[in-house]
């Protein structure tokens, strides 16, 4: 069964220190409220965490639905006593509070970005989603749903693929089944994918289409908003009767980046390097290219040469990462702090040295 789930050669090497105390191996497959399921070699088994792992482990240490753990115990019960080390790691900034790491999914080699082909189809929210999955460490594919409601197909998955750059672009219909064949070629056997999107995308029902029975409970969006309502409240990993393994998530509201500074320039590579060629000719080298006189990128902006739209959304990202660094590290803070100074001074000098020369 471990196999069937993913088990390699390294996950061997790095359980040996758990097998010499007599442990076993297993895979969560249902991580619900402080409750689990795993896969092991004899079977399915429920599981909690032991009291000295809950709590010695740290922040983002507890185990989620796709890790891999040793543990303890039989009869179809189990306690986790440790996680093993996750190759990936879908991560975001805990929703509500100001501070707090969730891991959404661990040791996912493709990362299914869910978006549904009706009116709450949002790009920014996509750039995203793009940028923490580069940070994770997973595959991107783009998955756009209920493509049948949709008026201009091609339209709106050109507009996707902009934004996607070299991530596949999929729309699928999981009532025609348009599209489903292209979308299961990007799933392997023994590989993991997983679901990640708003409530009302069509995750659920987009994992019975693909596994060809009902396995996941799904609702219809609300009427008037065409937003989603929360279906599925856990994470599960599902195998798939081509061997593939998924994992269906609850739907994000937020989606706080986190230390996502490697993603984000994935995302936006194309943006980076338009902005750096023009800031090349902005009047003052230390340019923030919002208001100061002189400056290319503004002028790139006025007059259509460079999309407002991504490079809005690119700089609110930046400053959001800035902010949150802020947070935690009080040397980048006052280095921050530093550099507002100066160029407040810079740009005060040269509004006194233009008032001389009017």
């Amino acid at each position: 069964m471990l196999t069937t789930y993913g088990w390699s050669r390294g996950l061997q090497r790095d359980f040996a220190p758990h097998a010499a105390r007599g442990l076993l191996a297993g895979r969560v497959i249902v991580q619900q409220r402080g409750l689990y399921r795993l896969a092991t070699e004899a079977g399915e088994a429920d599981a909690q965490l032991s009291g000295r792992f809950h709590h010695q482990a740290g922040e983002g240490e507890h185990p989620v639905a796709g890790d891999w753990v040793a543990a303890q115990g039989g009869d179809g019960f189990a306690l986790i006593q440790a996680v093993l080390p996750r190759r990936t790691a879908f991560v975001r900034k805990e929703a509500g509070t100001a501070h707090g790491l969730q891991v959404v999914a661990a040791n996912v080699d493709v990362a299914l970005l869910t978006l549904s082909l009706n009116a709450d189809l949002n790009l920014r929210r996509l750039e995203r989603y793009l940028a923490a999955t580069y940070e994770s460490g997973a595959a991107p594919v783009v998955v756009l749903t209920k493509a049948d409601q949709a008026a201009d197909v091609a339209a709106a998955t050109d507009a996707v693929q902009r934004i996607a750059g070299e991530a596949p672009v999929i729309a699928v219909s999981a009532l025609t089944g348009a599209g489903l064949s292209l979308l299961a070629e990007q799933l392997e056997p023994r590989r993991t994918a997983v679901l990640l999107g708003s409530s009302g995308v069509g995750k659920s029902t987009l994992v019975n289409a693909l596994a060809g029975a009902e396995l996941m409970a799904a609702r219809a969006i609300r009427e008037g908003d065409e937003k989603g309502r929360h279906t599925t409240t856990h994470r599960e990993l599902i195998r798939l009767p081509s061997g593939a393994l998924i994992l269906d998530t609850p739907g994000m509201r937020e989606l706080g980046l986190v230390d996502a500074g490697a993603g984000v320039a994935a995302v936006f590579g194309a943006v980076e390097a338009e902005v750096e060629a023009l800031a090349a000719a902005c009047r003052f080298n230390d340019c923030r290219h919002e208001a100061e006189p002189g400056c290319a990128v503004q002028a790139a902006l006025h007059e259509g040469r460079l999309d407002p739209a991504r490079y809005g959304s690119w700089l609110k990202l930046q400053r959001e990462l800035v902010h949150e660094r802020a947070k935690e590290d009080p040397a980048f803070k006052k280095a921050q702090q530093r550099e507002w100074i100066s160029r407040m001074k810079s740009a005060r000098a040269w509004m006194k040295q233009k008032r001389k020369w009017e």
